[in-house]
C-alpha cells in the first residue's frame, strides 16, 4: 500500500517542546477511515488523556463521510488509542509531573494499511521560546535560499 496520507499538527512543534514520541494505533469506524483517506482531518486541538488504564484522543476532528448515511460517525468523538500497557503507565507517570502533556503530532497510514497516530510527550513553550523558534526558522530559510542561488 502506498503511504499517501500524512496529516501533521503544524502547531505542535511551535507551541510545545516534544520530549518523547510514540506511535499508536487508533480504533476507528469504516466511515472515519474513508474520511481520513480523503484527508479531511484536523489535528490542531487534539490531545490525549488516560482513563482507566486506556488512552484516548480528544479534539481530533474527522469530517463526516459524504456518502455515509445512517452509519456516519460523530466528527468529534473520543477515539481509543492502542498502546502497550507499559507505555501507557510510563506516560501516565510523566503527565503527573507538572507541565507535561500528551499531544498528537501526525496521522498516517502504515505500510499494512492501518491508521496510526504519532503522539508526543510535550511541555509547553514560553513566549520567548517561541520567538527563538521563529528566529531559527527564519535563519534556516535564509541559508537555504542562499544555497539555492549559489547552486544555479
Amino acid at each position: 500500500m502506498q503511504n499517501k496520507i500524512n496529516i501533521k499538527n503544524k502547531r505542535a512543534y511551535f507551541d510545545y517542546e516534544i520530549i518523547e514520541k510514540f506511535t499508536a494505533g487508533i480504533v476507528l469506524t469504516g466511515t472515519e477511515v474513508k474520511s481520513i483517506r480523503e484527508g479531511k482531518v484536523s489535528l490542531g486541538d487534539a490531545y490525549c488523556f488516560i482513563r482507566e488504564n486506556e488512552m484516548y484522543v480528544r479534539g481530533m476532528q474527522i469530517a463526516e463521510y459524504k456518502f455515509g448515511t445512517y452509519n456516519n460517525h460523530s466528527p468529534e468523538r473520543e477515539r481509543k488509542l492502542l498502546l502497550r500497557r507499559k507505555e501507557i503507565k510510563r506516560l501516565s507517570r510523566k503527565t503527573k509531573e507538572s507541565g507535561n502533556t500528551i499531544i498528537s503530532i501526525q496521522l498516517f497510514f502504515s505500510e499494512t494499511g492501518y491508521a496510526k497516530l504519532q503522539i508526543g510527550l510535550a511541555t509547553g513553550k514560553k513566549q520567548y521560546d517561541k520567538r527563538e523558534s521563529i528566529k531559527q526558522n527564519d535563519a534556516k530559510r535564509q541559508i537555504d535560499r542562499m544555497h539555492k542561488f549559489k547552486v544555479r
